[in-house]
């Protein structure tokens, strides 16, 4: 498959999942961060880890250090995608919305391209549209953090006003 068709859908699946489910788009920002940070602690671990938890028939060592990690950086904002559906009321917050969604589409091109098996990471890397990506990562991921936090502190619901009508 075109390594720019794969990029390209890895950046646009999300903008259009969280825009037409009307996901908090900046909550999922946070949650592939938290992907990020357990992959970067967990993964090292995770084999042995999976030898814990799973029966004594698997075998760890069969699943390869690609799909743990992979699985470990998209199950916050796949878990965050499911249980926020819906949560972005108002079509002026929607309008707005779009902009954390193209931060997740970006940092998720990001943290998954290096994560990919290796044939189709060398493919994706060696295309030119990989490289714009990766020269622009400071601005991405900087960018993206401040529209998305803005968007958070925007979800504060308002002060209630308590005149003396509220007093008793």
């Amino acid at each position: 498959m075109n390594p720019t068709i794969i990029l390209a859908a890895i950046v646009v699946l999300p903008i259009v999942v969280l825009t037409l489910f009307r996901i908090n788009a900046a909550l999922v920002f946070l949650s592939l961060c938290l992907g990020d940070v357990l992959v970067q602690f967990i993964a090292p671990d995770a084999n042995s880890l999976l030898g814990l938890f799973a029966s004594h028939s698997f075998d760890p060592g069969h699943v390869g250090s690609d799909t743990i990690h992979l699985f470990l950086l998209l199950t916050p904002a796949v878990l965050t995608t499911i249980f926020m559906i819906r949560t972005v009321k108002s079509k002026s917050k929607l309008l707005l919305n779009v902009l954390p969604a193209i931060g997740v589409g970006l940092l998720a091109a990001l943290l998954i391209v290096p994560l990919m098996a290796p044939g189709l990471q060398h493919d994706v890397m060696g295309s030119p549209l990989w490289s714009q990506v990766q020269r622009s990562q400071v601005l991405i991921v900087s960018s993206s953090a401040i529209v998305c936090l803005l968007f958070i502190w925007m979800q504060r619901p308002s002060p209630k006003h308590n005149g003396k009508h509220g007093k008793r």
